[in-house]
């Protein structure tokens, strides 16, 4: 099969290379990967001309045109390399037979300790720590955190994610953990308790995002439910950027009903992240306004970055694409034989 691989950067290019069957294999062959640095869009679309199937990331666009110039350029199969498909429009996909797969789970571990980081980050003031430390400044003003052991944390999605986190939460810090999830499962409550979201956010001296980015839970995070969150709070999303209105969390901070905010994923992220901006002046000035304050942390969307994450990715990205080329049922697929098979559990955005 011959596959184009959009939005490529050197350790995509690494891991799905490593991932490949060796040109010796009994079993299989390699496929042919063609490597684009750029991002899929209705520019670049056409040139996946002669490819097969194209492989894509979270800020790749496909939607309805995009998909049709995929369609007629031969393209069949769509492969994700990430959980997330809120970039895909599946009915489109749906109606042109597409195969489309993605990667539920990439060692989710992985993710829910970044959260962990980002939580102890921001609550003990680290970062700034650090920096003080290298400028000879050994002062402690300014750098008062608060001990997690006792404390209420809330998560927002019990998948694998947020079972992880709670776990880690629960079990190694010691803090009564509340979860909200439309659909429990019997797994968390080995770790905390189901309640609803307004009494989690009202309870919670840390909430923690780990649901889906549907149009359900698109801005769940807003000026009516940063209200019912307790006064001095901290709100971490790890997930997408989509679930937090920027807007709101802004206005949030500076009425410091918002203790701090820890962000990972950015709702306007797709134009920014992952590339190098650092001699631009950059145009998104609700970004920037939210990197003024002290007690709000922001990173390029790096949770999942872990060796053994990388490498479940391409190897999963690639048993996928085996499945469509030998015509084999495949777990991961959203689309198949004209309908849609997988739809994310949605959370309501208002209580």
């Amino acid at each position: 099969m011959n596959l184009a691989v959009f939005s490529t950067k050197p350790y995509d290019r690494e891991y799905l290379t490593l991932a490949q069957p060796s040109s010796s294999s009994s079993e299989s062959r390699p496929h042919t990967l063609t490597f684009h640095d750029f991002a899929l869009s209705p520019q670049t679309a056409p040139l996946a001309a002669g490819a097969d199937a194209v492989c894509v990331f979270v800020n790749d666009v496909l939607s309805s045109p995009v998909l049709h110039a995929l369609h007629s350029q031969g393209v069949r199969a769509i492969l994700l390399r990430c959980a997330g498909y809120n970039n895909v429009d599946l009915d489109t996909a749906e109606k042109l037979g597409f195969f489309v797969a993605n990667v539920p789970s990439y060692s989710p571990e992985a993710v829910a300790e970044f959260a962990v980081a980002l939580v102890q980050t921001l609550n003990r003031r680290t970062h700034r720590a650090y920096n003080r430390v290298r400028e000879g400044n050994f002062t402690l003003d300014g750098l008062m955190g608060r001990t997690l052991a006792g404390k209420t944390v809330g998560v927002v999605g019990t998948g694998k994610i947020g079972l992880a986190f709670a776990k880690v939460m629960s079990q190694g810090f010691g803090c009564r953990v509340l979860a909200y999830d439309p659909f429990p499962g019997e797994a968390f409550r080995a770790y905390g308790e189901y309640v609803a979201l307004d009494r989690l956010l009202a309870e919670s001296d840390v909430v923690s995002l780990h649901c889906p980015l549907t149009e359900a839970t698109r801005h769940i995070v807003n000026g009516e439910t940063l209200g019912m969150m307790k006064k001095g709070a901290m709100l971490v999303n790890t997930s997408r950027g989509g679930l937090v209105n920027t807007e709101s969390v802004i206005a949030a901070l500076k009425s410091k009903h918002l203790g701090g905010l820890a962000l990972d994923v950015y709702e306007a992220e797709g134009a920014l992240f992952y590339q190098d901006h650092s001699a631009e002046i950059i145009q998104d000035d609700e970004l920037m306004r939210l990197m003024t304050f002290p007690n709000v942390l922001v990173c390029g969307h790096q949770a999942f970055f872990t060796e053994e994450a990388l490498t479940e990715i391409a190897e999963c990205t690639l048993r996928n694409l085996d499945d469509f080329c030998s015509r084999l049922p495949c777990k991961n697929s959203l689309v198949k034989q004209g309908h849609v098979l997988v739809r994310q559990k949605s959370l309501p955005v208002r209580i």
